[in-house]
């Protein structure tokens, strides 16, 4: 519960001050910049803003909206569900609890897509379990004169990338399709004519489930988040199921969780068909991206 404003007249520097010792009663971290970026979608300004209005008077309702923001948090709510945004390369997408909240490491799979890619005029891109649309509509913005096919099981998912891919402009280079992994491309007679599958599929383990940070546990989509008991059982069904999508040298570039590469290294050489398989480490030396081509 947040503490009682009491003292008048209340100001935003005031709110400023009472929302961040609030924050830090909860027990969340880096209060002192999520406080700036409650209170500026609260109040409807910019951040910088804020400096230059610390002695103006707030009203009831003001103060209200800032209320609900900061209990929304300190019952650890995520900040990106709150303000409703994240960034991811570069660019802001819409995200809501139907998604997965877009993280840094991630970005590595648009990098890796891009690096490894080498993609002519009117090459295939299939962007796997697609969420917010981050990935999809990054390449989208990025790459002219190919067809993107991102895939999602949630239609809610769906609902939120496209309306991503609108904000950037980039609805018209999108196929979006519903359906388990990459079972909607059979109705689409892709078979053999992909160049590039992406995905970042679920791969935290059931048992590791409760332990989850309760931002993660108790708000993003437990569907986008746990793969099994093993965690890279998502990995192995793409394995399997991308190669008669793909064209010979045809990119699988797969997000992994730490430690899992072995695993999934493995099973990549058990399903066969692949040849170059190479994994690529995030900012805190995890290997992160496993990147595979279909022998041809």
């Amino acid at each position: 519960m947040t503490a009682p404003l009491t003292t008048d007249p209340k100001t935003i520097g005031m709110l400023i001050a009472w929302a961040q010792r609030s924050l830090n009663e909860s027990g969340t971290t880096n209060t002192a910049q999520e406080t700036r970026w409650l209170l500026a979608h609260a109040l409807g300004v910019e951040q910088h803003e804020l400096a230059s209005r610390m002695e103006q008077p707030v009203t009831a309702e003001d103060q209200a909206r800032v209320e609900s923001v900061i209990s929304r948090r300190m019952a650890r709510e995520p900040l990106q569900y709150i303000v409703g945004t994240q960034e991811f390369c570069g660019l802001d997408f819409y995200v809501n609890p139907a998604v997965l909240i877009p993280r840094p490491e991630t970005e590595l799979l648009v990098q890796e897509t891009l690096r490894e890619g080498g993609f002519a005029e009117g090459a295939v891109l299939v962007d796997v379990g697609t969420g917010s649309g981050c990935v999809a509509v990054t390449l989208a913005t990025i790459l002219s004169g190919m067809r993107i096919f991102a895939l999602d099981c949630s239609n809610d998912a769906l609902t939120v990338a496209k309306g991503n891919a609108e904000r950037h402009g980039v609805s018209d280079k999108i196929t979006w399709k519903e359906g388990d992994l990459l079972s909607p491309l059979h109705e689409s007679y892709l078979v053999g004519a992909v160049n590039a599958i992406v995905s970042n599929p679920p791969y935290i383990a059931e048992e590791a489930w409760s332990g989850l940070q309760p931002e993660v546990r108790d708000f993003e989509p437990r569907l986008a988040l746990v793969a099994g008991q093993r965690g890279t059982e998502f990995h192995e069904r793409l394995l399997h199921d991308a190669r008669p999508f793909l064209v010979p040298g045809g990119l699988l570039v797969m997000e992994l969780g730490q430690g899992q590469a072995p695993l999934v290294r493995q099973a990549a050489e058990q399903v066969g068909g692949y040849t170059g398989l190479q994994t690529v480490k995030d900012e805190a030396g995890i290997e992160r991206v496993m990147i595979a081509r279909r022998v041809g």
